[in-house]
């Protein structure tokens, strides 16, 4: 059974939405604990980052999304200041690392994305990170791509996930060069009944919102999560 525990509300970096903000909005709630998507932060942005942080309440971040250009200092200073204990990654054809991490391979997990990338690299870390948005966008839109997933996924450890928003429609996704369904931004709670599609063996320890909208929205998403979850009926047809 998932706890709601499990389910972290996030401060995402994505371009056009104010982490800063983010911030601010987790102290005027009172949170202390939630996931960190620096995505799209490069060093200087990411120092800015650290030093808000600092003076924040937050004071445990679980989770968090790596970028290909952060050194294992890094890493080791988010685990120590933060008790980070996973990260993920996306795999080398979308973003090579520029710095060797194999020093926490066993808290790196390789996040699904539009590269259905090989089982050797795989191997190099501890499992995956299923982005569920990502895995229902390919079972619809990708269906061969996303029975290779569900195959390697049988066969490794499931360490954390994301979780995004479906759309009804679907529309050109520039981070992917193809057509998609899935948003950072939550319109309706009812963009997450997809979840209902996946067993339980599929979530993990770590559950990370991925979603732009405001943190108190990710507080009612983790509420009806966690009661769409916790209702005997996670199992999947097309698993």
């Amino acid at each position: 059974m998932i706890s709601k525990e499990n389910i972290l509300p996030s401060i995402t970096t994505t371009r056009g939405f104010d982490w800063r903000a983010k911030i601010k909005e987790a102290d005027g709630l009172g949170l202390d604990t939630v996931a960190l998507f620096l995505t799209c932060l490069d060093k200087a942005g990411r120092e800015e980052l650290y030093g808000l942080l600092a003076k924040s309440k937050i004071k445990r971040i679980p989770f968090v999304h790596l970028r290909s250009d952060m050194p294992a200092e890094e890493l080791e200073f988010l685990i120590k200041k933060y008790q980070t204990k996973v990260f993920n990654i996306h795999c080398s054809a979308d973003y090579p690392s520029l710095f060797d991490l194999s020093a926490f391979s066993s808290k790196i997990y390789m996040e699904n994305t539009a590269c259905l990338f090989q089982e050797a690299e795989l191997k190099k870390f501890a499992g995956f990170c299923i982005d569920f948005s990502h895995l229902e966008n390919d079972r619809i839109l990708q269906p061969e791509r996303y029975r290779g997933f569900c195959e390697m996924i049988s066969r490794f450890a499931v360490g954390c996930n994301h979780i995004s928003a479906i759309q009804k429609k679907t529309h050109f996704d520039e981070n992917i060069n193809e057509n998609g369904i899935v948003s950072h931004f939550m319109e309706s709670l009812s963009d997450l009944d997809y979840l209902k599609n996946y067993p339980q063996g599929y979530f993990s320890k770590y559950i990370a919102l991925e979603l732009e909208n405001d943190l108190a929205i990710q507080l009612k998403a983790k509420d009806y999560i966690f009661d769409l979850l916790a209702v005997d009926k996670c199992f999947s047809e097309h698993r």
